[in-house]
């Protein structure tokens, strides 16, 4: 046979399309030809494969050969095309029998000794396998994370002579199990660390049970950081399908994560709006979306550019960011919970009891302006963190641990699920109409304060979704004057 096809995928985004390896061996001198719009780490597998052809105790065809990679106006990119790509000319050259492929896709990179080695975006072509109904051949390292999908036959090979063995049914490789199930883990770190700050951690506990985004805003070393580090450990665990959105994510994007475990982004405020939201020639995800399903820490919000805190308002609002390129676009998720803080001026103490400050009105002004309106108006609850006098910093009374309000956040969050099936940050204007009901006296309140702090359509609704919240950790069927009023103390002086 002077003929094969291999079946074999690509990464594009979260996606994985099917790739088809055409691989045919005719008279002539000697060659390699590879078409099909292939990247340079395409184009350089040809010296892998012949190396690892050969190394494995296989004969490299001295005729000329032609490789397709189809379809030809998808971009190729990566080493993952190595082991096809060696299957078809094995095949070509009637080395490994004809129909030995059917039903399987293989992805690997090859080393010049034959051996395997690990590539990206396994879960996502893992996934797309499994759609399509085949079976994945892939290298040892991936397979736990390709095993985690249920009823998805993965097989583990360690060298491309391993993979040979099984297709010529000389050795046969078992699928690929995964012994010990995952349990969910809670966080180290621990509210009980935090002392004080009643205020705070209430809003902490409102913003983890609705999903609402939060703002801390206060004197350096209050416990603004300390506080947002605990959120994780308080959010009600990811059930399984939402444990492999987020493992396939970071898969793509080559960053290890923890299977099981809610993502905590804390990026730099050096960062540019690229590494935010993600991009590149070949797009990747950025932090937003590695953020998804978790929370995303923006510390020291005036130092990030403006610019770049701008391209969170449009992900905030629809739970996902476009990237457009002049060939395609692609959609990456970015479900997020943003929790953010900020000192109130440039060197921090302004308003503080000592009256260390010496930042002028004007100055304090500036420093504030860096975030701008529509951002703000998009941020749930604001809350002031103010310093801790000695007697609670030195206090011994144990302080309400994570797991404590972890349940009660689980509570709340399940009420929402079973009433209207997402959260309430999710909740249209219509399902607000549905679902939270104000009495009379609620509705006064909400009338007037909307007129005295001027507050827009969507901060009105936030103040809704907000008091929701409340009323649903309070274990209350409707929103009563008393969730009005603390959501409303939430939404602070800066609207």
């Amino acid at each position: 046979m002077s003929f094969a096809k291999i079946y074999t995928r690509g990464v594009l985004g979260l996606d994985a399309p099917l790739i088809e390896v055409e691989v045919h061996i005719s008279q002539g001198l000697p060659s390699l030809t590879m078409v099909g719009l292939a990247e340079a780490a395409v184009r350089e597998s040809k010296d892998r494969v012949r190396s690892a052809i050969l190394n494995s105790g296989f004969n490299f065809p001295t005729k000329r050969l032609t490789i397709n990679l189809a379809p030809a106006d998808l971009p190729k990119d990566g080493a993952r095309l190595d082991l096809a790509i060696a299957l078809g000319i094995l095949i070509a050259s009637d080395q490994l029998p004809e129909h030995s492929t059917a039903g399987l896709e293989f992805i690997g990179e090859l080393a010049l000794d034959g051996q395997l080695r690990p590539t990206t975006g396994t879960l996502s072509i893992a996934i797309a396998c499994q759609q399509a109904g085949h079976q994945l051949m892939l290298p040892a390292e991936n397979a736990p994370e390709a095993a985690k999908l249920s009823d998805f036959a993965v097989f583990a090979a360690h060298n491309l002579t391993q993979v040979c063995q099984h297709l010529n049914q000389t050795d046969l490789l078992v699928p690929y199990v995964i012994t010990a199930e995952h349990a969910f883990e809670p966080s180290s770190l621990d509210l009980a660390d935090v002392k004080g700050q009643l205020r705070p951690r209430r809003a902490l506990e409102i913003a983890a049970a609705g999903g609402h985004s939060l703002l801390f805003k206060g004197p350096p070393g209050t416990g603004k950081t300390l506080l947002a580090s605990r959120l994780a450990g308080i959010l009600p665990p990811l059930d399984l399908n939402e444990n492999l959105e987020v493992a396939r994510i970071y898969s793509v994007a080559n960053v290890p994560h923890a299977f099981g475990t809610r993502p905590f982004r804390a990026p730099h405020h050096t960062a540019s709006a690229i590494a935010l939201v993600g991009g590149g020639s070949q797009p990747k995800p950025g932090e937003i979306t590695l953020a998804h399903l978790g929370v995303l820490f923006l510390d020291e919000l005036p130092e990030f550019d403006r610019k770049v805190l701008e391209v969170l308002r449009q992900p905030l609002e629809s739970k996902q960011i476009v990237i457009s390129r002049a060939s395609r676009q692609m959609t990456f998720p970015a479900n997020f919970q943003l929790i953010a803080a900020m000192n109130p001026c440039p060197c921090g103490y302004a308003f503080h009891q000592d009256q260390r400050c010496q930042c002028s009105a004007l100055s304090i002004q500036r420093y504030q302006n860096r975030i701008s309106g529509p951002l703000l108006d998009r941020i749930d609850l604001h809350i002031d963190v103010p310093p801790l006098p000695a007697e609670e910093l030195q206090s011994r009374i144990p302080a309400e641990n994570s797991a404590t309000v972890r349940a009660r956040v689980i509570q709340a969050y399940e009420q929402q699920i079973k009433r209207q099936g997402m959260l309430n940050s999710a909740l249209s204007p219509q399902g607000l109409e549905q679902y939270a009901y104000l009495n009379p006296q609620a509705q006064q309140i909400l009338s007037l304060a909307q007129q005295r702090l001027n507050l827009s359509a969507r901060g009105y609704h936030r103040v809704l979704r907000v008091a929701r919240t409340i009323a649903d950790l309070n274990l209350s069927l409707n929103i009563e004057s008393a969730h009005i009023t603390e959501a409303l103390s939430y939404r602070g002086a800066t609207q």
